[in-house]
């Protein structure tokens, strides 16, 4: 982080920490299940937008802009402390973006300050795009898996959760089936004997075309999770939740809320 004082007590950021969103490029390409009905897809298309070109957008230095004017004049515009949802309308691992991703790295590496969390469908490009001094990883950034079935669970975490990560975070969102974690829960576990998985986030469908996401499958990973000692999260029920032998259609607006009404959250 720049220094803006020659004595430590004067560089604390007096500002209450943000959660902000930063898409510092746009557009990706279909690799599993899980992308049919992307929403990216859905939105781009919807504006006549390709949704499968890759490019750098605007905000791409979002997170080491200063503020030129007033009372925090030197700052950076983003508070110490935020917590900053990286690339949710691409995948940080897109081949397409290969050349800006040095540039991504260094402005991580510079607000060290603050936490940044991503997500990829392709951890198999992770190991050869990491930045130099990453070392077993930077505290202050979690690179999350998506993984939407068995298939993908089994193609995809032998390889995620072999990777030099600080904090090892699971989604199976949208969930299309039951998982079974066992293997990887049991199989990968640090010097201290606690799973390499940290965290995991289970979700439904969202969208018109969404798929069943059945509760059951939630529950039993769940299950697994407390077992473990491993952070569980129930984002969102989707649009169809298959519950004691009925489908419910829930509306957009109730997804999160309903989701969290089960009390799964630990």
């Amino acid at each position: 982080m720049n220094q803006l004082s020659l004595f430590p007590e004067l560089n604390i950021d007096p500002r209450t920490p943000m959660t902000v969103n930063w898409n510092l490029w746009h557009g990706c390409t279909k690799v599993s299940a899980g992308c049919l009905n992307c929403y990216m897809y859905r939105r781009d298309e919807a504006i006549g937008k390709d949704p499968s070109f890759v490019q750098r957008t605007d905000s791409f230095n979002l997170p080491v802009r200063i503020l030129r004017s007033g009372p925090n004049k030197g700052r950076y515009k983003i508070p110490a402390g935020s917590h900053i949802y990286t690339c949710f309308s691409s995948d940080f691992f897109h081949p397409d973006a290969d050349e800006w991703r040095d540039d991504a790295w260094k402005m991580m590496y510079e607000r060290s300050d603050c936490t940044f969390f991503m997500i990829t469908k392709r951890p198999e490009r992770i190991e050869e795009h990491l930045p130099s001094g990453w070392g077993k990883g930077w505290e202050h950034i979690t690179i999350a898996v998506t993984c939407e079935n068995q298939d993908m669970i089994d193609k995809r975490l032998p390889i995620y959760l072999s990777l030099p990560i600080f904090h090892h975070s699971v989604m199976i969102e949208p969930m299309l089936s039951a998982v079974d974690l066992r293997p990887y829960i049991d199989n990968y576990r640090a010097s201290d004997g606690t799973p390499v998985i940290e965290s995991v986030s289970v979700g439904g469908e969202s969208g018109p075309n969404a798929r069943i996401c059945d509760y059951a499958w939630v529950e039993d990973v769940h299950a697994r999770c407390v077992e473990n000692g491993i952070s569980f999260y129930y984002h969102q029920t989707g649009a169809k939740l298959l519950k004691d032998g009925k489908i419910y259609n829930i509306p957009r607006p109730m997804q999160h809320s309903q989701a969290h009404k089960a009390g799964l959250d630990t």
